[in-house]
């Protein structure tokens, strides 16, 4: 089956797909090739695509270029794209603190709301479930802690080892690990001058400091994610 015989959304989805990979002006015939449909329905398609408000500037001939800020809209969701954010969805509204799991629930209703009849039904009666989570608890506010890590807030805790050996430390915290039985917060510790990572249920007690700590959050990731043999347990290592 040719692409042009494809169902219309997922042809525009492939399109928009494309134009994505390429950040400078494409042309037509290119494109065309690329995802495997004639000039005239290529036309026919970025028209579409510009109609429903695709940020695509270019005209025949001289080439197409996508603007960044456009957000595939909904109904051109696959199944298993949908079923992928549902179970995912699902995951979070189970395992995650009480901000994310609310807002689990809502992006879900918002997707619903916007989906054609057909899909809509496959969302709510979507069939991949979410088994119960796992006992375990965590005394530190992973909420405070996601807030802290997306303004880049140095934050001082009181820690205890595996030991019980209790520790006061500052950090800046990067990231967060939702792992099945242990969430575990990314750190630079300023007390052992290097990464470090923290059970949030060993976390005693969280006061963020005034100020915001002087690397960049993403360049710590990087840099963090370079060094391999990172895992739960080099939480017990500190």
């Amino acid at each position: 089956m040719s692409r042009s015989a494809l169902p219309r959304s997922e042809r525009l989805m492939q399109l928009l797909q494309a134009l994505r990979r390429h950040r400078r002006p494409v042309t037509g015939q290119a494109l065309a090739e690329e995802t495997g449909v004639s000039l005239r329905t290529l036309y026919r398609d970025i028209a579409t695509l510009q109609a429903q408000g695709a940020d695509i500037e270019g005209e025949a001939g001289l080439g197409y270029v996508l603007r960044p800020g456009f957000l595939l809209p909904p109904l051109m969701f696959s199944e298993d794209e949908i079923e992928a954010l549902v179970l995912g969805a699902r995951w979070v509204a189970s395992r995650a603190d009480e901000g994310l799991s609310d807002a689990a629930g809502h992006l879900l209703a918002k997707i619903g709301a916007v989906l054609p009849a057909d899909l809509a039904e496959r969302l709510e009666t979507s069939s991949l479930l979410v088994g119960p989570p796992p006992r375990a608890g965590s005394s530190a506010d992973l909420k405070l802690m996601r807030r802290l890590i997306r303004e880049e807030q140095a934050a001082e805790i009181d820690y205890a080892d595996a030991r019980g050996a209790a520790t006061r430390r500052e950090i800046w915290p990067f990231a967060l690990g939702f792992f099945e039985n242990v969430r575990v917060v990314v750190a630079w510790c300023t007390l052992r001058d290097g990464y470090r990572h923290f059970r949030a249920d060993r976390i005693h007690h969280m006061r963020p400091l005034d100020r915001r700590y002087p690397r960049r959050r993403a360049a710590m990731l990087k840099d963090w994610k370079s060094r391999q043999g990172v895992g739960p347990n080099a939480a017990d290592k500190n």
